[in-house]
């Protein structure tokens, strides 16, 4: 396979600039009080610029919204894209995600992730144990962080042949309403019946998704449950549209739910 013609028109990269304002906690100068003696600040500025050297770009970045003040320490999310890109599909790039926070609460998470340039929506993979990797804040972060997130990148061949095997993957009406009912299950945990049907995710939002495989079902599906905006009706009857994914807890627990859905489909 030829080495995806989107490698380097996918996304802008993000300037130090542009990673401050829109996630000022990357470049927090201290940790927050509330962290023991035995935590190790690194700050995330530092990761950023070592991956960076290291030949990864930023492309986006995130953090939640912080109710106590601490928006200088609260979680955040970046996505890298290798500047060589070592996954060689030609509507899927390879990304590298981290996730961290400054307040004690969380180790470094380093997730391999994909990025379809058609759609714009990133999804998270969890193939063996190579997909989550995590770095505490002691002895040398920088160094273990940019090592995980090489290590990751090499594995990104076999996440292509996963996607070739979905692509090969045939789904019939009712399991593709199956696959929905499950990820509207995952969306709603907590609503005995969801706000919108199982055959609404199954919509095509665009040409490129149209098909009955595994891969496209997913993309359809993927894109529906975190972006929102379906109509829908609420446990009183009022109508209403469902609503994006924004929280990066949230994100994570969808996004890698969904693909282990999508995994069971073809025996993964």
């Amino acid at each position: 396979m030829a080495f995806s013609p989107y490698a380097f028109a996918a996304r802008k990269s993000l300037s130090l600039q542009e990673l401050a304002r829109r996630a000022p906690a990357v470049f927090a100068e201290q940790a927050a009080a509330c962290t023991g003696p035995k935590y190790v600040f690194i700050s995330t500025r530092d990761i950023v610029t070592a991956l960076m050297e290291a030949g990864f770009e930023p492309t986006l970045a995130v953090q939640t919204n912080s109710r106590g003040g601490h928006a200088g320490h609260a979680r955040h999310m970046l996505r890298f894209q290798p500047v060589v890109q070592a996954l060689s599909l030609d509507d899927v790039l390879g990304e590298i995600v981290l996730i961290n926070s400054h307040d004690g609460r969380s180790a470094y998470q380093l997730r391999a992730g994909l990025f379809r340039p058609v759609c714009t929506n990133g999804m998270l993979t969890a193939i063996g144990d190579f997909g989550l990797i995590h770095v505490s804040h002691r002895g040398n972060v920088v160094a273990n962080v940019v090592e995980a997130a090489q290590r990751i990148t090499r594995e990104f061949g076999r996440v292509g042949e996963v996607v070739e095997e979905m692509r090969g993957t045939t789904l019939s009406g009712g399991e593709q309403l199956e696959f929905a009912r499950e990820a509207l299950a995952l969306r709603y945990p907590d609503k005995a019946e969801p706000p919108v049907q199982p055959a609404q995710l199954l919509e095509r939002r665009r040409i490129a998704d149209v098909g009955d495989d595994v891969w496209r079902t997913f993309n359809a599906v993927q894109e529906h449950a975190l972006l929102g905006g379906l109509r829908g009706r609420t446990a009183t009857g009022r109508s209403m549209h469902t609503r994006g994914v924004r929280a990066i807890r949230e994100n994570v627990r969808l996004n890698t739910g969904l693909w282990n859905l999508a995994l069971k489909r073809i025996g993964r």
